[in-house]
């Protein structure tokens, strides 16, 4: 059975009350529940975490290493600028998988810039919390 690790960094907490025009009426809780779904219906075991604290998700990185068999992560903000959370992506040596429920590479130019993509397998992004369902898939296959 895959074990799974799915991160989520800053403000992904308040999904559902936050930008909804942007990022949706679906909660951070809702997703985990689908996620979960989706994994028992794939033989996959799913650990789902969230922190606003940059040096908590690389804690969380860091101890996935020889725990789990993929990384999906949503770094949020972090995304564009985190070279701490890019180092600890490519050092756990854990494929990994970036998610994100807008089309990053469609809003404003910062956001289109990933710091995290190069040291992962690929990038899911723009189909809402159904990324999330993409990726479980894609680690499936890996």
């Amino acid at each position: 059975m895959k074990k799974i690790l799915v991160v989520n960094g800053p403000n992904l907490n308040l999904l559902g009350t936050r930008e909804k025009d942007i990022y949706g009426r679906e909660t951070l809780n809702d997703i985990a529940v689908r996620v979960n779904e989706e994994a028992e219906k794939l033989s996959m075991f799913v650990d789902f975490v969230q922190s606003n604290h940059e040096g908590e998700i690389i804690d969380k990185i860091h101890d996935a290493r020889g725990k789990y068999d993929v990384l999906i992560m949503n770094p949020g903000a972090y995304t564009h600028y985190s070279i701490a959370i890019r180092d600890a992506v490519k050092a756990a040596e854990i494929p990994t998988i970036e998610v994100h429920l807008s089309n990053i590479h469609s809003r404003e130019e910062f956001r289109s810039k990933s710091v995290i993509a190069p040291v992962c397998v690929g990038q899911i992004s723009g189909f809402g919390g159904n990324s999330y369902i993409i990726a479980l898939h894609a680690a499936s296959a890996l």
